[in-house]
């Protein structure tokens, strides 16, 4: 498992990263545009910061569908933002989620450190961008959905094998354009183009995508599949099923977790860690050896 490096800092095997979400968008899901206006974004920023969040996540396009957000106006929402977050927090690490390679060329002239591609690389220029900034790239599986659908009845014969294909193959390409290699994680993208059944399987086999040797970004916080899973619950209710998925998450691997409240991953992650090194030596290296039998598409052409 290699070590992940962004801005400088390093995270080795088996330490976890907090991504807080700070969306610059009148029609965001969980925060319904509470983070829309300029200055309500930096606060979130700041206070996201302040709850112990190594890298914030900013966006200005909602996932779902919506009203058409251009690659324009997108700009004007995330970019300004972006270079007033680094002028703030010189060693933040600045994440920006978008899918258009020419916002981020832009992100990336204002300060930003690392492009999540929510989308799976439906903009090959993308990790383009991210080679020539030296700036990181999320690799992510939304089973080719056109960015902001929800296609129905989507069907894999293995949906893991189908995530890690995909990530892996993605991750490779931008390695190969110049990306570095510790500079790039792989996300399964919880919910895009994908059913709850999908993505509970993802969770449930994670350590086949976390053995791949790729730092694992996991994004679950209040996503449908959540609260579907537990009998319906709207948005506001799904906090305790997020920090369990979260914890299982970390126990399989993931590295990073993208998360709407930085403080209370921070605190489950913290008991992960606390459990994990309670373990004696013996299960600590058994669990290792399992890993080391998962699914490893990386080392098939070494």
């Amino acid at each position: 498992m290699t070590i992940l490096r962004l801005r400088g800092r390093v995270f080795r095997p088996g330490e976890f990263a907090i991504m807080a979400v700070v969306n610059r968008t009148p029609d965001s899901f969980f925060d319904r545009g509470r983070t829309y206006g300029y200055a309500a974004a930096l606060e979130a920023v700041d206070r996201a910061v302040a709850a112990g969040a190594d890298i914030v996540d900013i966006g200005g396009v909602k996932a779902g569908p919506g009203d058409e957000v251009g690659p324009a106006e997108e700009i004007r929402r995330v970019a300004g933002l972006v270079a007033e977050v680094r002028r703030r927090h010189p060693r933040l690490i600045i994440s920006v989620d978008t899918w258009r390679a020419e916002v981020g060329e832009v992100v990336a002239r204002a300060g930003a450190d690392l492009l999540n591609d929510t989308w799976g690389g439906v903009d090959p220029g993308l990790a383009e961008v991210a080679a020539r900034y030296g700036v990181g790239l999320v690799c992510a599986h939304a089973g080719g959905a056109v960015p902001r659908t929800r296609p129905h009845r989507i069907a894999y014969d293995d949906v893991v094998a189908d995530v890690i294909g995909h990530t892996v193959g993605l991750a490779r390409r931008a390695v190969a354009a110049g990306v570095a290699r510790e500079a790039i994680l792989i996300d399964p993208a919880h919910d895009f183009g994908k059913n709850t059944r999908h993505s509970l399987e993802i969770g449930r086999r994670l350590g086949e995508m976390t053995g791949t040797g790729w730092p694992v970004l996991v994004a679950v916080s209040n996503k449908d599949f959540v609260g579907e899973t537990l009998g319906g619950l709207p948005v506001g209710e799904r906090h305790a099923g997020t920090v369990a998925t979260l914890a299982v998450s970390a126990w399989q691997g993931a590295r990073v977790f993208r998360v709407h409240d930085a403080a209370s991953a921070r605190a489950a992650l913290a008991a992960v860690t606390a459990l994990r090194e309670a373990l004696p030596a013996g299960a600590r290296s058994n669990k290792a050896d399992n890993s080391d039998k998962s699914t490893n598409l990386d080392n098939l052409d070494n």
